[in-house]
């Protein structure tokens, strides 16, 4: 399977049979000036209802959209969502926010969306383990880079991959993806927006995984 890095939050995750899923297609603004998505899929996740999350009508093909806790699995695809918040409140200042879980190719990719606190002990038990990481880490709308760290410690993935921070295309206000890798040295810094994974070829141990974003 491969994953490829739009920008911001968006990823297209590829099977090894071309079922793709896009994760929080956004959409551009003066302040989120990614290029326009224009990828098509066969799933649509949506972690929650802000602008820079739900542009599903920026997707080709069709595609069948998840934005509830729950279970789906179609096309070799298999999809758990949990439930979480978009800030430390209990969703009382941002609202609600949704973990989607992804098994493809037997490799289990879990996408945080625009998570706002430190998982608790049933959201760990929904999610369980993970291969793949996808976490934000840029702060003020989501968790900063010493909570993207403490979620690392606790769901011990194989690959972390930050999403949601600051660069020349994104919101000026949330942090450089530099704030979370300082002082880590399993970081990898890849010269592509897309890398592939097997089920068996994971690291031992965690590493960061930065990725170019393709718009």
């Amino acid at each position: 399977m491969k994953i490829k890095y739009l920008g911001h939050s968006a990823f297209v995750i590829t099977s090894d049979a071309g079922v793709k899923i896009i994760t929080d297609p956004y959409e551009t603004s003066p302040g989120l000036t990614y290029g326009e998505i224009t990828e098509s899929a066969d799933f649509v996740t949506v972690s929650h209802e802000h602008l820079d999350h739900c542009n599903i009508s920026a997707v080709k093909g069709n595609p069948k959209v998840v934005s509830r806790t729950g279970r789906t699995a179609a096309k070799g695809i298999e999809i758990h969502s949990v439930a979480s918040y978009h800030d430390e409140a209990k969703g009382r200042l941002r609202g609600d926010n949704t973990i989607f879980c992804f098994g493809v190719d037997g490799v289990k990719v879990c996408h945080l969306g625009d998570l706002g606190h430190l998982l608790d002990d049933k959201q760990l038990k929904e999610i369980g383990s993970v291969d793949i990481l996808l976490i934000p880490v840029g702060g003020y709308f989501t968790i900063d880079a010493k909570g993207a760290t403490e979620v690392c410690n606790q769901l011990k993935p194989g690959v972390v991959i930050p999403m949601h921070y600051r660069t020349e295309k994104s919101f000026p206000n949330i942090a450089a993806v530099d704030d979370f890798l300082k002082g880590k040295s399993n970081v990898i810094r890849q010269d592509s927006s897309e890398v592939e994974f097997k089920a068996g070829g994971l690291p031992a141990s965690t590493e960061i995984m930065v990725l170019k974003s393709a718009l």
